[in-house]
């Protein structure tokens, strides 16, 4: 009796330091409850992930797909899909119900005309935009660029607009539903030019977004054309002039989530990143001024 209960024992106490030592070994490896907890919380926060639509401005089109390449970097399983064009046109594909998540206007009127709670333009009643996530994210500038050579001399806006009176040269700008086209008619009533008249008389050439316009520069197709800072800098467009505020207002771009995103926590994440010094950067390199940080 005295063997069995001594073999128990030992059994016992064999069995207890098995345990222990079991213990020993999770806790040298890092397994305490509360490690477990955070390594399970980032795994499950590394799968999570989507694919986020976002339409911009064609001026974006450069700076907003590098920055969204380091977006993704950072991301895991996250991806970004783009539709740049026209503000007006973005705008009018998402009224006819066009998957969007976030939404880049370069002017504050194609985005008013789709924010419920915009102070104005919102003339038909839309409510698309998440008003509570909207921000203004960057500024451009409108600028004078010439063809390669300049072969008209065109040397800055005064003289553009005295050229143009007298009907000499041919001017590249957007259409009018186009944010580069407003500014650039902006710049026209500033100099008291008709721009029904110059376009009759074959003085003017239109583009559907400021790509098209920039284009046109560049294969000297126009004598000179106005186009964002951005975009000249991108194409190597030689810039002769700067448009004031005076002159056309200032080019300021919103962003927003928009109220029918089937990724709105992703969404809201992107934005948040577009104010990170990173995004910033790509912004930076081709002639935008941020207006948010992080």
């Amino acid at each position: 009796m005295s063997e069995q209960k001594s073999s128990c024992t030992r059994r016992t106490f064999v069995g207890a330091m098995g345990v222990a030592a079991s213990s020993l070994g999770l806790m040298a490896c890092g397994g305490t409850k509360g490690d477990q907890k955070v390594e399970d919380e980032g795994s499950a926060k590394s799968q999570e992930g989507g694919t986020l639509t976002v339409f911009a401005a064609a001026s974006m089109t450069e700076s907003l797909t590098k920055a969204a390449d380091i977006f993704k970097q950072q991301n895991a399983n996250v991806d970004v899909t783009f539709n740049f064009d026209s503000s007006g046109t973005l705008k009018t594909q998402i009224q006819e119900g066009a998957d969007c998540d976030v939404f880049i206007s370069a002017g504050q009127l194609q985005m008013n005309q789709l924010d419920a709670k915009a102070t104005k333009d919102n003339d038909e009643g839309l409510d698309f935009v998440d008003h509570d996530t909207r921000f203004d994210i960057l500024e451009n500038k409108v600028t004078l660029c010439v063809p390669n050579a300049n072969p008209k001399g065109v040397q800055n806006f005064d003289n553009m607009a005295k050229m143009l009176g007298s009907h000499e040269l041919l001017l590249g700008m957007g259409n009018s539903d186009v944010p580069v086209g407003q500014y650039t008619q902006k710049i026209l009533a500033y100099y008291k030019l008709d721009e029904a008249e110059l376009a009759s008389a074959g003085c003017i050439t239109y583009g559907t977004n400021v790509k098209e316009v920039t284009t046109q520069v560049s294969e000297a197709a126009v004598d000179c054309g106005v186009i964002y800072k951005t975009d000249a800098t991108s194409a190597k467009l030689d810039m002769v002039d700067e448009a004031t505020e005076e002159m056309c207002g200032r080019v300021v771009y919103p962003v927003a989530v928009l109220k029918g995103s089937k990724q709105p926590e992703l969404a809201k994440s992107f934005l948040e990143f577009l104010k990170t010094s990173d995004a910033s950067s790509c912004f930076e390199e081709v002639g935008f001024t941020p207006l948010a940080n992080a």
